[in-house]
């Protein structure tokens, strides 16, 4: 099975990918510790006021936890990628 060549907008793509890699790490980072905080907050709220509504709270610091998987999971992509494009030799 022959591998075709990659397109420029592929490579281009590729490259980018590469570049970007620490960001996606960082911002995973930033996510979960954003989310430790405001879970921390929220507790503190409550613990304040009983009355305080968690509900909808616990739901934005799910949304942050998983944009933090989305960045750790294009993180690993781009580790991938530049393993395998190295290993191409390009």
């Amino acid at each position: 099975m022959t591998v075709s060549p990659a397109s420029p907008g592929d490579e281009a793509f590729a490259a980018r990918l590469i570049r970007r890699k620490d960001l996606f790490l960082a911002l995973a980072v930033a996510g979960v510790a954003i989310a430790a905080a405001l879970s921390g907050y929220y507790g503190w709220r409550k613990w304040r006021d009983p009355d305080f509504q968690v509900g909808a709270r616990a739901v934005i610091v799910l949304l942050v936890l998983l944009n933090a998987r989305q960045n750790l999971r294009q993180y690993k992509c781009a580790r991938i990628v530049a393993r395998l494009s190295k290993d191409a030799g390009t």
